[in-house]
């Protein structure tokens, strides 16, 4: 259709519009798997993102660990999400002819005796996920170490430098992104839907990391936006088979090239990487681990995480054609998947959002 005349955002007179069920506002991993579903369930899309370096899910590690903390706990729905995740990551690479998946085992390198003895009294508890060596020494040629170590088997490391730019490159073979800044300014509310400079959907869905806590329709929800950095180190011999952690996990990430991180930094001025990171881990690298090494990059981003470490998903309870799919903290990659299905669904068939993800459980301060 057409549309004539000036708006008040002193557009053109005149300009073709296109319609699309859903724009979907950013690129990481979950407005990938998002924007994925949507295509699957035949949910007409198009994704709006400007390419940046140094977004959280480009910095991310990509790791599924199944349990979390100083106490060894399970991570929050991870019966339900992990095995889900192993079908999505494959199904998603197939797609883009990647691997976009691989099963890892973590060594955990206890830091203190106190993280030795709670890990093994929650073996004793519950072994699933864990495991405690045959041979305490088996790393000592590659890694210095007091206290011994641990497994936990089995965790997924998601390759997200590879899914990222692949399905990036998917969505513009297909027409179906624009690379450019979101500009609030130019999101207009309708009876019918939204309006976005020359495009018209049902719904917008902002998926778009830390933008969305300056977003005024959801700028007063709890977001606890953190900062994280992490380095990348070339160290050759070092076997890509486990994903080594002590205090910080070091990760393989391709040929001997391995990422060290990361931080959680919750007051910052900025996004940018710092000097006493860098230097933090290059130190780290020296008393840990026994190879040669060489610190080929540093990154830095923020993390859209929230106060009770839950996700935002759903839609605005006074303006329902606004919808937000984000705060997934480090957890992006396991609950990225499962959310954005059942969003998708959400969609289709009206079906409920788990109420602990539901933003509309901030229904009083969103109508503020």
């Amino acid at each position: 259709m057409f549309y004539a005349g000036h708006s008040s955002k002193g557009w053109p007179a005149y300009f073709c519009t296109m319609h699309k069920d859903i724009l979907i506002v950013g690129q990481g991993i979950c407005g990938t798997f998002l924007s994925w579903y949507l295509e699957q369930a035949g949910i007409s899309y198009l994704v709006i993102d400007q390419l940046q370096a140094n977004t959280a899910s480009k910095v991310a590690a990509g790791i599924i660990n199944p349990v979390t903390g100083r106490r060894i706990v399970k991570t929050w729905m991870i019966e339900e999400v992990m095995p889900f995740a192993h079908e999505a990551y494959n199904s998603l690479g197939a797609e883009l002819g990647i691997t976009a998946i691989e099963q890892k085992s973590i060594v955990d390198f206890y830091a203190t005796p106190q993280m030795k003895l709670a890990f093994e009294k929650r073996y004793q508890d519950d072994q699933q996920y864990l495991a405690v060596p045959s041979d305490e020494n088996y790393w000592r040629h590659l890694f210095n170490y007091d206290f011994g170590y641990g497994e936990i088997d089995p965790c997924y490391l998601i390759r997200l430098q590879d899914i990222l730019p692949a399905y990036r490159t998917h969505l513009a073979n297909k027409d179906l992104l624009r690379e450019e800044l979101f500009e609030q300014e130019h999101l207009q509310v309708q009876p019918d839907g939204i309006r976005y400079k020359d495009l018209t959907a049902s719904r917008i869905i902002f998926s778009d990391g830390i933008a969305a806590a300056s977003n005024s329709y959801f700028q007063n929800l709890p977001f606890a936006l953190n900062k994280g950095e992490a380095v990348w180190a070339e160290i050759d011999g070092l076997p890509a088979t486990h994903i080594f952690k002590k205090g910080f996990n070091l990760v393989p990430w391709k040929d001997n090239i391995f990422w060290l991180g990361s931080t959680y930094l919750w007051e910052f001025d900025n996004d940018n990487p710092t000097p006493g990171f860098k230097q933090f881990a290059h130190n780290w690298l020296l008393q840990t681990v026994k190879l040669p090494f060489k610190i080929l990059d540093h990154k830095a981003a923020v993390r859209p995480a929230t106060l009770e470490r839950r996700p935002f998903v759903g839609f605005h309870p006074q303006y329902p054609a606004i919808g937000l799919f984000n705060g997934m903290g480090t957890k992006g990659c396991s609950l990225g998947p499962w959310f954005a299905r059942q969003l998708v669904q959400h969609l289709q068939t009206g079906a409920p959002l788990a109420p602990e993800a539901d933003i509309r459980r901030f229904q009083r301060i969103l109508t503020r």
